[in-house]
Order: structure tokens, then C-alpha cells, then sequence
């Protein structure tokens, strides 16, 4: 970033607005609930500390708003899902990927060892199957240019170089036996290629990429903004694309608490086990939120509860009558 547009941020983050205030509220409201525990199944994730939350909102003109611990990293988890789901979309096509990853909610847990059974497919790329078959569909010459392609890729939509906390990698891969099971059932069924070792060190990976919650609210900012980074005016997806992102976000982004999400929230989002989710309100902003402590489904228990305020404070539920709904644009 250059020193023109690090210093426009900082004038941005600075100023007054309604909404800045109202994040804040929020904020204060929902920092002392402490239900919830920390994810523990990855060793490395059980190390974060459980108070930290983070709140940030960056619009598409490159507003940024940030409270809290929002710049504390944390790894992106299964954040990264949707936004593989896209470069693989990107690589191949909306036809090649459908006909080895599905669209199709499902009831069960983000790591189930299932497949449907009349097409031998992962339900759809929100899950670890259909993100693990994503990771296999990226392009590449070799494994290392799969690597620095997938990283170009999230750095572009974080406005800033990206990496990988390689202590929480080793720890996954150290403990991804379910994963591997799952990997050599695709396997079985022809929805993943041979390079089964590959594919698995990459998704590892793509879930150990270190960020933050303004990073995940840039990255909702840009699909917000038809695939072009607001700040860096890069574009990270071609914008036909973005559409077929947000769809899965929104009918299968938040495991198998989806269905109560697009009920209560009702904008694309998608959640991880590090307490990240990131959200987009087309057109408008996209927001990130951080806080460890995890409900039972694998969500971000003060993200949840942040999300259902700030949507029924301003009516962005995607249904919502229009005289019902507040611009968070107008309120930066």
C-alpha cells in the first residue's frame, strides 16, 4: 500500500460517524459474554486468547471502520473456503467445478465424512470435503506455484501480502487424520486427482493464513465491490464470478447454523473455527469480526450476537423492505 492511500485510511479510520459509534456500542455490549469456548481440536488453536474480539467495516469506497482487537491475527480457518471456492471457479469454470463440488446445504458438521449419494459429490465447498476438493482444482505447474498462487490471491483481496503461520500448518497437518479420511473417500469416488498429498498440505495451508478482522472486512469489501480490492483498486475475482461466491456464503457459509443465519441475518457470510466471520452487504460494505470463543456448531459466539443486532438495527437482511432498511453507507 502507498503512503497516499495508508494515510487516507488512517483519516478514514479517524473521523466520526454514526456507525463507528454504533460498532462501538455493540462492541461494549458483547465483550463480556464469555460463552463459548475456544477451538481445541487443532492443539494451536486452543492458544488464543478468549477475550479478544475485533470489529471492523470497510465500504466500497474505502471507508474503514475498526474496533477493538482488530488488529490481532488469528488464522483464517474456514473463512478461506469461499474464496478458493472462487479461484477454482476461476480456473475451470462454473460447469467443471459443479460437476465435482455440489451447492446443497447440509444438516450435518462442517467435517462430516459424507458424500451425496447419487452423484458421489461433497454437498457443497463450505464444507471441509468440497473445500479440500476446491484446493485440489487450483492451478499450477507444481505444488509451489499452487502455494504462491493461492497466497497472490488472498493478498489481493486483504490489500496487503499475506502468510501462512506455519506452526498452526504443522499442527493441522499433524491432526488432520479426519481430513485425510475424507480426502481418500473423494478419492475413491474420482472427485479429486492423485495428488492427494498436495491437496491436503494446501488446504492446511490456505487455513493457516494469518489475518485479521479488517483484512476479512476488506475481503468482504471487495466481492461488496464487484471483485475489485476498494483501496488497491486490484480486483481480486472476475466480477461474473462474485455472484456464485456470495450464493454459497449465503445458503451454506455458516455450517449447519445456515439456515438460522439467512433467517435472523440474511447477508452472505462465512465463518471459521479461529472466531473469524467475514460478511458483505452487496454494494455496499463488507464486515469482519473476530472473537475465538465458539459455540457448538463452530461459530464465533460474539459474532453471532454482534451480526443479529447490527442487522436489525439497520435492516440488512437481503428481504428486507426497503423503507426498513438504513444504508450503512450514508452512516460512515
Amino acid at each position: 500500500m502507498n503512503d497516499h492511500l495508508d494515510a487516507l485510511l488512517k483519516k478514514m479510520k479517524s473521523a466520526a460517524s454514526p456507525l463507528r459509534d454504533m460498532l462501538k456500542q455493540l462492541h461494549a455490549e458483547f465483550k463480556d459474554n464469555h460463552d463459548g469456548t475456544v477451538a481445541s481440536y487443532i492443539p494451536e488453536l486452543a492458544k488464543a486468547n478468549p477475550d479478544w474480539f475485533g470489529i471492523s467495516l470497510v465500504s466500497i469506497d474505502g471507508q474503514a471502520v475498526d474496533v477493538g482487537d482488530s488488529n490481532q491475527q488469528f488464522t483464517i480457518q474456514s473463512v478461506s473456503k469461499a474464496f478458493m471456492f472462487g479461484m477454482a471457479i476461476e480456473d475451470h469454470g462454473r460447469d467443471h467445478v459443479l460437476s465435482k463440488i455440489g451447492v446443497q446445504p447440509i444438516g450435518e458438521a462442517f467435517n462430516s465424512i459424507t458424500l451425496d449419494e447419487a452423484t458421489n459429490r461433497p454437498f457443497n465447498p463450505m464444507i471441509n470435503a468440497g473445500a479440500i476438493a476446491a484446493a485440489d482444482l487450483i492451478h499450477g505447474k507444481d505444488f509451489p506455484e499452487r502455494v504462491a498462487r493461492m497466497l497472490k490471491m488472498f493478498s489481493t483481496y486483504c490489500g496487503r501480502q499475506v502468510y501462512v503461520d506455519n506452526t498452526v500448518y504443522h499442527s493441522e497437518k499433524k491432526t488432520g487424520h479426519r481430513n485425510r479420511a475424507i480426502a481418500n473417500l473423494m478419492l475413491n469416488f474420482g472427485m479429486i486427482s492423485e495428488q492427494l498429498d498436495d491437496t491436503l498440505d494446501l488446504y492446511f495451508q490456505q487455513c493457516s493464513i494469518l489475518v485479521t478482522s479488517h483484512d476479512l472486512a476488506m475481503m468482504g469489501a471487495t466481492l461488496a465491490n464487484g471483485g475489485v480490492n476498494p483501496v488497491t483498486g486490484e480486483r481480486a475475482i472476475s466480477a461474473e464470478y462474485v455472484k456464485d461466491v456470495l450464493a454459497v456464503m449465503h445458503t451454506c457459509g455458516m455450517y449447519d447454523y445456515a439456515g438460522e443465519w439467512a433467517f435472523r441475518v440474511g447477508i452472505p457470510a462465512k465463518s471459521g473455527v479461529g472466531g473469524g466471520i467475514v460478511s458483505v452487504v452487496p454494494g455496499e460494505v463488507g464486515i469482519g469480526t473476530f472473537s475465538p470463543r465458539l459455540d457448538a456448531k463452530g461459530n464465533s459466539v460474539r459474532g453471532i450476537q454482534f451480526y443479529k443486532a447490527l442487522a436489525e438495527k439497520y435492516g440488512l437482511h437481503a428481504f428486507e423492505a426497503k423503507s426498513e432498511r438504513t444504508s450503512l453507507l450514508s452512516q460512515l
